[in-house]
């Protein structure tokens, strides 16, 4: 993001997310975030929802999800780099 930056993007908001949440953000990022979120509902509700999925998932121990499953995941994960 450059250093003049008055305010961030939608798109930004998306970008930023996990840095956000897990307060790791630059002050000035942070401040910017957070702006955003103060005039966008969206946002605001995207937010909420990483929060809770967060919230979900680090409660799933990889013995929880099927061994089939994860096979699949593990697939899929590995061709989303390469493509």
């Amino acid at each position: 993001m450059p250093e003049s930056a008055e305010h961030i993007t939608c798109q930004e908001v998306v970008e930023l997310v996990t840095g956000y949440l897990e307060a790791a953000l630059p002050a000035d990022e942070m401040a910017l975030f957070e702006q955003h979120l103060n005039f966008c509902e969206g946002c605001v509700w995207y937010v909420d929802q990483m929060r809770t999925t967060i919230a979900t998932v680090g409660r799933i121990s990889e013995e929880d999800v099927p061994v089939e499953t994860r096979e699949r995941l593990l697939m899929a994960f590995r061709g989303w780099k390469q493509s």
